[in-house]
């Protein structure tokens, strides 16, 4: 009974562990984070409510503008610091359009963060279902591709209160609900309470894409690789992706049905188009045959 229970922690974390390499071989961002970051999408050990959490710091405007600054040539930088002393002296009813200037720029070079803090000004003056469902869309985001671990509970926050009030707003949106599931999932608050919440919205769209990869990449966090392997097909039958078949390979692989997770791996590779990945791909491929 020992031996089973530990041979199946060592598929999970082999499971785990596989998905962070891919995060770290390819370009697209957000599959899995490293270990280290991944504190606040852990389940409670007996699936209980989560242990009581310090509280989250605040996150500061001006620092995640200037450390974004360093990282962007000096002409982008030149032209956001204008358009921030535009925003800081603008009267009342011009800060949303400041602010919105602001976003879209940030969004435009790829710096997630000060863009949904900006996202997030808009919504708190004018707030629609609109504008806190593109803060906290932003806010994921960031979320998932940061891999600053002190950042992550803060945008996982900011997220969370974003789809918290845009499903006050409108308690049938999808979106909302979906976004509202995903953080709870990921660790604000009980993970079986974002389940049922994305389970709902799978019910009655069963096509929704974004609830469906959650659900199985969730399946896959907590071993549940049957399920997930169901989730995972029924979605590449209607929208194949890099992701989608890489997760399914996955799942196949630790459960040892290891041709189907050649076949999957492959087409994930042929999907990307991208150098790293199919490297990575082509090694664990080897790797599998070997296993025959």
């Amino acid at each position: 009974m020992i031996k089973s229970i530990r041979n199946k922690q060592i598929i999970v974390i082999g499971a785990i562990v596989l998905l962070i390499a891919f995060l770290f071989t390819r370009d697209i961002k957000g599959l899995v984070k490293p270990k280290e970051e991944t504190s606040t999408t852990a389940m409670p050990p007996s699936g209980g409510e989560m242990s009581e959490k310090p509280a989250v710091p605040e996150i500061s405007l001006v620092q995640v503008s200037s450390s974004a600054k360093n990282v962007i040539n000096a002409s982008l930088a030149a032209e956001i610091t204008t358009l921030e002393n535009t925003y800081n002296t603008a009267s009342e009813d011009k800060k949303s359009a400041a602010a919105k200037l602001l976003a879209q720029k940030w969004d435009d070079i790829e710096q997630p963060i000060p863009s949904a803090l900006y996202l997030e000004i808009i919504a708190k003056k004018e707030a629609s279902l609109k504008n806190w469902m593109s803060a906290g869309d932003q806010f994921m985001k960031a979320f998932d591709n940061t891999r600053d671990s002190l950042m992550l509970p803060a945008l996982l926050q900011k997220a969370h209160t974003a789809y918290t009030n845009a499903v006050a707003i409108d308690s049938s949106n999808a979106a909302a609900k979906t976004g509202l599931g995903i953080t709870i999932v990921n660790g604000m608050g009980m993970p079986m309470q974002g389940i049922a919440m994305l389970l709902d919205v799978v019910k009655k769209d069963p096509k929704n894409l974004k609830a469906n990869m959650s659900l199985g990449t969730f399946a896959i966090k907590s071993g549940q690789f049957d399920k997930a392997i169901t989730r995972f097909e029924s979605i590449v039958a209607t929208n194949p992706s890099p992701d989608a078949y890489f997760y399914l390979a996955t799942a196949y692989e630790n459960l040892g049905r290891n041709q189907e997770a050649i076949d999957a791996y492959l087409k994930s590779k042929k999907l990307a188009a991208n150098a790293k990945l199919s490297q990575f791909i082509d090694e664990k491929v080897i790797a599998l045959k070997n296993k025959h």
